[in-house]
């Protein structure tokens, strides 16, 4: 069985490796989604765990008078944490933000930045509503909170999500088309060959499972070159990544993650190669009878 298998890929080379190209492309890309996705995850993770409401307080705010504001902010199910920020810690945090712009820090003191109470919730929509009560508040100046812009992520991250999908459906139509034509032109140069081996008595078994391991080899071995690429492309672009997104842990991607990626494609590359040896090999069975 493995001895045909190689003769049945071996003989025809090239239809062999467009078969495997095919596929890889249409794995790469939906691998390519796939770390897309994880990304986008992560960044929309960090924004969530960021202080989303800030509240900038007057001076003239007591610590007494700060804390029966955060107390009753803490009331609201949806507040997951209220921290207060000290003028002290405000001019800290400013002078780490602006370390390499050293005019910005000059005339800049402790008096002139306000304390703040920075809010963060479980959900997003909640945020309107404590930005709302910390307006009432006579202490508080100013809110400010970024529901435009985690928002703005969340939607985008569902329409990704659409797009990737219709994509993804996309490709592995084609590549099962791919697989299909391929072996299905084999098997159409091998018509004789089979009529022959029937009427020796061959199972139907005997002659259809090296076009279906075929169709495996192919979507195996796809797999494992396009996840090999997208890892090596990973590599390659980390520290561009890292410098853009500072602040934001998005590589080194986990290898346990991107184990669990491998396996996933293995799966599909599978799938969609015996899918198009199953539809050539029942599509040529009609033929010969």
């Amino acid at each position: 069985m493995i001895k045909t298998l190689k003769q049945h890929i071996f003989r025809s080379p090239y239809q062999s490796l467009a078969a495997i190209l095919v596929v890889s492309l249409s794995l790469f890309l939906i691998d390519t989604f796939i770390l897309l996705g994880f990304g986008s995850e992560k960044i929309l993770q960090y924004f969530e765990s960021r202080p989303q409401v800030s509240a900038f307080l007057k001076d003239e705010a007591k610590p007494q008078d700060i804390e029966l504001i955060k107390a009753k902010i803490l009331t609201d199910r949806n507040v997951k944490s209220v921290e207060f920020i000290s003028k002290e810690e405000a001019l800290k945090i400013y002078q780490e933000q602006n370390k390499d712009k050293p005019l910005l820090l000059e005339m800049v003191t402790a008096k002139i930045l306000p304390a703040s109470l920075e809010v963060s919730t479980y959900n997003l929509g909640s945020l309107k509503n404590v930005a709302e009560m910390l307006k009432k508040e006579p202490l508080v100046e100013d809110v400010i909170y970024q529901e435009d812009v985690v928002l703005s992520m969340s939607n985008w991250m569902q329409t990704m999500r659409e797009i990737g999908l219709g994509v993804i459906a996309f490709l592995l139509a084609v590549s099962v088309l791919t697989v299909l034509i391929v072996i299905g032109m084999k098997m159409a140069r091998r018509k004789e060959e089979i009529e022959i081996l029937k009427l020796l008595g061959a199972s139907a078994g005997n002659i259809n499972l090296p076009f279906y391991l075929e169709g495996i080899v192919y979507g195996a071995v796809a797999a494992v070159l396009s996840w090999g690429v997208n890892y090596l492309a990973i590599l390659a672009i980390a520290p561009r990544i890292n410098r853009f997104f500072a602040g934001i842990s998005l590589l080194p991607i986990p290898l346990f993650f991107m184990l669990e990626v491998l396996a996933g494609l293995l799966g599909l590359g599978i799938l969609v190669g015996f899918w198009g040896s199953f539809l050539a090999v029942s599509r040529f069975s009609k033929t010969v009878r």
